[in-house]
């Protein structure tokens, strides 16, 4: 059934948005073979707005939806994937225009690259290794957002007191920087994590936890997250 988003908003340059309401898409990644992350791209039709472009499943807010509701609706209508094959990890706007239109991606995770249904809407879904994003042709605002929505390769440091079963996924780091967790060390006391945490490593350095002992002794260019932000 249509709902009430669909429809153009104008900005005052000129230029114009899809959604009365704003509009969301879903960033979907899932760890490809080699365990590094791959996103769920589509390929728009000709026919669409900056069709033969790729971007991400997404579409009109309807005036009663939430930005998570709406990117993983649209999700389902243009690729077949449903809520319960993925876990929301975060949401990140990514537009806003003097209209009051906005976009927010969706930031979500799913354990393997899903089989996909495409509608009329795609030529192709397909799901592209992470680090390759940028060589298609992208829709314009979906480049633009692009470097604040991929991740850098993180290596996690749980203390003992994140008693977490921490795989492939996404984290945030920060507004606009995400990281994507390829190495986990699970360290039975703070001194261990402290040295974890200190090891040279080429991966971006996260610690888990919630004791202040270890906040404090880490240095200020490792991240850390309160294990119920995971």
């Amino acid at each position: 059934m249509r709902g009430d988003g669909d429809g153009w908003v104008f900005s005052s340059d000129g230029s114009r948005h899809w959604g009365r309401h704003g509009a969301a898409g879903l960033l979907l990644r899932a760890p490809s073979g080699s365990g590094e992350s791959s996103v769920l791209l589509q390929h728009r039709a000709a026919w669409s707005h900056q069709g033969g472009t790729w971007a991400l499943p997404g579409g009109a807010r309807d005036s009663h939806e939430s930005a998570e509701h709406a990117a993983v609706r649209e999700a389902g209508e243009e690729a077949g994937i449903t809520d319960d094959l993925l876990t929301v990890r975060a949401e990140h706007v990514t537009a806003v225009e003097d209209s009051g239109w906005s976009y927010t991606t969706v930031v979500a995770d799913t354990d393997h690259e899903l089989d996909t249904v495409p509608n009329g809407e795609s030529t192709e879904l397909r799901w592209v290794a992470e680090k390759d994003v940028e060589s298609l042709p992208l829709h314009p605002a979906f480049a633009v957002s692009w470097p604040s929505l991929r991740t850098v390769a993180v290596r996690a440091v749980l203390a003992p007191d994140a008693s977490l079963d921490l795989g492939a996924r996404t984290v945030r780091l920060d507004v606009g920087r995400f990281g994507w967790v390829v190495d986990v060390v699970a360290a039975d006391d703070v001194e261990s994590a402290v040295a974890a945490a200190q090891h040279p490593t080429e991966l971006h350095t996260v610690v888990v936890t919630a004791d202040d002992a270890v906040r404090g002794a880490v240095s200020a260019d490792v991240t850390v997250l309160a294990p119920e932000s995971l």
